[in-house]
């Protein structure tokens, strides 16, 4: 494969047959235009957004009252508002379908598995809707779950955004503080949580961390939900606590109700997971995430009723969300908890042909992992129901990219896309009808007004610079949790650039119209003032076998930057000046001169985010004596003490 072809381009049948290119259709009858070629289209839909969000609702058939408007006060950014009038529910329209098909298969790491139907989903929702409602929940309360990704998980934040009320969630590996940061923030009526889970071949315990929550976030009641046979010692340990067989014992399966709620009503409360503070509760609303989901997993993913639909996922991860939505085109989800690499690297891909996955979604982390690990789903595995494969989580490398093609499936449509918890949905990604080229992210959702800025605020082609997004969307955020005023929302997004959303990702147009993430913004280095993106380093240094992965930082030194690299490596290998000098040469030639840094430090791990990022600012602030705030964001913080008091670092 050379970089001056892509790596796949799809077929004109599947160009021809794709949900793009009917939607297209539908769209282009409407605006009496000729809207079959990509740019074409997505350039209608940032003109006319009114118009192309209304062919959204009405081509994936959104059940409610849409109303006359579309979008008012359509620049102001914030306060634009898409659908004024309208009136929906979110939960309605992820149980339009009923019957014994496959609404869910479960699997745990335990082997553990199930499969959920549509019926027995919507039973099971309206056993939950009738407990929640006995117990006060009503539109606008909040509900919170420290829980595994498994069907009841589903069910239970269904039940919630039935009556109108908010849903949050966090992943049960969270320590007390972590989940107290988050969920003491927003005062939950009904704490949910499960009664222990497996990773990585272990029993993983919760009992003891759960009174000392439950004391702090003080809800009106506890429901214990079963994984691993100890619900009911749970509860009687547990103030206020009742298994979910208990919560529900008294209500039979009737007709599902729905409380249709504004569009801008707010359904999920999502929490920033940097280690600056305490963690931002940034609410997203029904109809905003119903809206860009839709169109997202139908249009950009071609996803449609009976397929299939994974993601490697926790409940703390904004992807938990996107997942959950696949119900909506009437797509069976596809859930795992676990670790990915128990007892090997083949469990997913095990589950993905047993399943006959459809979309694969997981993080770029685990593609290069899969890549190091040097399997070969491609010869081992039947991956013939494959279509697509989607990742992020960070930026994908170039070799990543290769790896997909040759060592999983060479017809796939690859997709690096990103986004994240600010939107709950993506501002670049795959779009079906074009190549993939190497290292590529294909382009804007559509929709997303989606430019890259200098520093004046100009835009730029050929040079990186911020990500932003000029135009208002509707899965911008309705604001933030107790920030009455607006100024904490206002001063994430719109400080930079007046009425323009920074995204805060360091970006670059390609010349195919696609675009590469450089990393974070705020985490760019500057030695000598030039901007780096830390992802330029670690496309290079990855490559090599010797080094499994690889953190990067930026430290003040002598009046200026300099670039550091600490890496872990592979087992047996050590940091010789061999490698050093090996690992300067791979960077120097594959990205410049100015990347090189200026040491180089072995490390034995890591720190990262419970949804798997590295984390460079945490790194950064400890080489650089600063306190770490927020460590509960960390799924390992013990690691933080790797980066304290390094020899080297001081001359």
């Amino acid at each position: 494969m050379t970089d001056d072809a892509p790596l796949w381009t799809p077929s004109a049948e599947r160009v021809a047959s794709s949900e793009w290119m009917k939607f297209a259709a539908f769209a282009g009858e409407r605006a009496n235009q000729d809207l079959t070629d990509p740019d074409d289209l997505h350039r209608w839909s940032i003109e006319e957004r009114g118009d192309f969000w209304s062919a959204v609702w009405d081509y994936c058939g959104v059940i409610g009252e849409k109303g006359r408007r579309s979008l008012e006060n359509a620049d102001a950014m914030p306060g634009a508002a898409f659908f004024p009038d309208a009136s929906l529910n979110f939960a309605e329209n992820l149980l339009k379908l009923e019957g014994d098909g496959p609404a869910m298969l479960f699997r745990a790491e335990d082997a553990h598995s199930a499969e959920i139907s549509w019926n027995e989903l919507r039973a099971l929702v309206s056993r939950l809707q009738q407990a929640y409602k006995a117990h006060g929940v009503a539109k606008g309360d909040r509900v919170a779950a420290m829980m595994p990704n498994m069907p009841e998980t589903i069910a239970h934040m269904l039940a919630v955004s039935s009556l109108g009320a908010i849903w949050s969630s966090c992943s049960p590996d969270f320590g007390i503080q972590g989940v107290v940061d988050r969920f003491g923030q927003i005062e939950p009526k009904i704490f949910v949580a499960c009664d222990g889970y497996w990773y990585n071949g272990k029993r993983q315990e919760v009992a003891d961390k759960l009174g000392p929550i439950v004391d702090q976030i003080a809800p009106q009641a506890v429901v214990i939900v079963p994984l691993l046979g100890q619900a009911d010692a749970i509860a009687d340990g547990v103030g206020k606590a009742v298994t979910q067989d208990r919560f529900i014992a008294d209500y039979e399966a009737r007709e599902l109700t729905f409380e249709r709620v504004p569009f801008s009503h707010p359904l999920y409360i999502l929490f920033s997971s940097g280690t600056t503070g305490i963690p931002k509760c940034i609410v997203h609303s029904a109809g905003g995430t119903l809206l860009q989901h839709l169109k997202e997993h139908r249009i950009h993913c071609g996803l449609t009723e009976g397929d299939r639909l994974f993601y490697f996922t926790t409940c703390g991860w904004m992807m938990w969300n996107w997942l959950a939505s696949g119900l909506a085109v009437g797509a069976t989800l596809c859930l795992y908890d676990g670790s990915p690499f128990h007892p090997d690297g083949n469990v997913l891909f095990d589950y993905a042909a047993d399943a006959g996955f459809h979309v694969f979604g997981t993080s770029a982390k685990y593609i290069d992992a899969v890549r190091k690990a040097e399997l070969k789903p491609v010869n081992s595995h039947d991956l013939s129901s494959l279509r697509m494969m989607t990742s992020t989580g960070s930026p994908l490398s170039p070799e990543g990219f290769a790896f997909v093609y040759e060592g999983i499936k060479p017809d796939i449509h690859l997709a690096s896309i990103s986004g994240g918890t600010d939107i709950v949905s993506c501002f670049v990604l795959g779009i079906p009808v074009k190549p993939v080229w190497r290292g590529e992210i294909q382009g804007p959702g559509l929709g997303m007004a989606v430019d890259v800025w200098d520093d004046d605020g100009q835009p730029v082609r050929g040079a990186k610079g911020e990500l932003v997004c000029t135009k208002p969307f509707p899965a911008m955020p309705v604001g933030f949790w107790n920030d009455p005023d607006g100024a904490r929302y206002h001063g994430a997004y719109f400080d930079r650039f007046d009425n323009v959303w920074c995204h805060g990702d360091f970006a670059e147009w390609t010349e195919h119209g696609g675009l590469i993430i450089h990393g974070r913004s705020d985490a760019t280095l500057n030695p000598g003032g030039v901007r780096i993106g830390t992802a330029e380093i670690y496309n290079q240094v990855e490559k090599l076998d010797e080094v499994l992965e690889a953190i990067c930082i930026g430290q003040e030194w002598d009046d200026d930057v300099r670039v550091v690299l600490f890496v872990r490596l592979a087992e047996g290998v050590a940091l010789d000046d061999d490698l050093k000098a090996k690992i300067k040469s791979v960077i120097r030639k594959g990205a410049s001169p100015r990347h090189v840094p200026a040491r180089i430090i072995e490390v034995a791990d890591i720190p990262r985010t419970k949804s798997g990022k590295i984390v460079e600012l945490a790194v950064r602030d400890v080489v650089h004596g600063r306190q770490v705030k927020n460590q509960e964001a960390l799924a390992n913080p013990e690691t933080l003490a790797l980066y304290e008091n390094i020899e080297e670092l001081r001359s």
